[in-house]
């Protein structure tokens, strides 16, 4: 069960705010954040090496896009297409509605079932597929404010993490990106199952049979006049490459 934490602040200097934690196999093979795609040159996401699919990613146009799994769906199925391949096939696009738009014609059969959201500095939307009944994938502006996904639906109290978790998120001190100021959203991402006494109501899942969060991902969208300020102020991404609060936040390069 991955989490997704998004803020929305539509006339902020930094209208968009995302910390992610991924839970995977921990001897699932994967890349950091990079450009690991040559067809595709404007695209920085990190690879699953096995699938060469992505769970997060950013392109030079400012689009954003995650994938999570949604409940009882883990790992691949015969006959399925990877749900890494709809991270990067949104971010073939230059803004989030096209995208958003452009992947709710995916035949939702085609899939595990799984969570996605697209976004970049003006719009987020959360795409939905709940699997083999699923009569389309249903898109869903987000609207400013939080946003938290986990394999349940948007801010779902029947998950646990969720329940726990929100309103800590809604009342912490947002982040400051232009400051370096993560403090508040590191330390809530990094909280362990062993101190929850549940996985399900913990941010970093810590298990001992192959499975826990892997990575953490900090990711801040500048406004469309800070972008084209002069500098222009680019996005900003820190990527832990191992559970939160072992592994330290680093920036994401070209």
């Amino acid at each position: 069960m991955c989490t997704l934490v998004l803020l929305r602040r539509p006339d902020h200097d930094w209208p968009l705010i995302a910390g992610t934690n991924r839970d995977e196999m921990t001897d699932r093979p994967s890349r950091p954040p990079g450009r690991h795609w040559p067809e595709r040159p404007d695209v920085v996401a990190g690879q699953d090496a096995l699938s060469g699919g992505s769970w997060l990613g950013l392109n030079d146009h400012g689009v954003m896009a995650a994938v999570l799994n949604r409940r009882g769906s883990l790992g691949p199925a015969p006959g399925k297409r990877s749900r890494g391949e709809l991270v990067l096939e949104a971010l073939d696009h230059a803004e989030a509605a096209a995208a958003a738009w452009a992947l709710a014609d995916l035949d939702p059969r085609a899939y595990r079932s799984f969570n996605l959201v697209i976004a970049d500095e003006r719009d987020a939307f959360w795409l939905r597929n709940v699997g083999e009944a699923a009569e389309g994938i249903e898109v869903t502006p987000l609207p400013p404010g939080l946003t938290m996904l986990t394999a349940f639906d948007r801010n779902d109290p029947v998950s646990p993490r969720i329940r726990r978790f929100l309103p800590r998120f809604e009342a912490a001190p947002a982040p400051d990106p232009g400051a370096g100021d993560w403090s508040a959203w590191q330390a809530l991402l990094a909280e362990r199952s062993e101190e929850m006494g549940s996985e399900e109501a913990a941010m970093t899942v810590v298990r001992h049979d192959g499975f826990g969060t892997v990575s953490s991902s900090l990711l801040a969208l500048p406004s469309i006049e800070k972008r084209h300020a002069g500098p222009p102020v680019r996005p900003v991404w820190l990527f832990a490459d191992g559970r939160p609060g072992e592994a330290e936040y680093r920036p994401v390069g070209d």
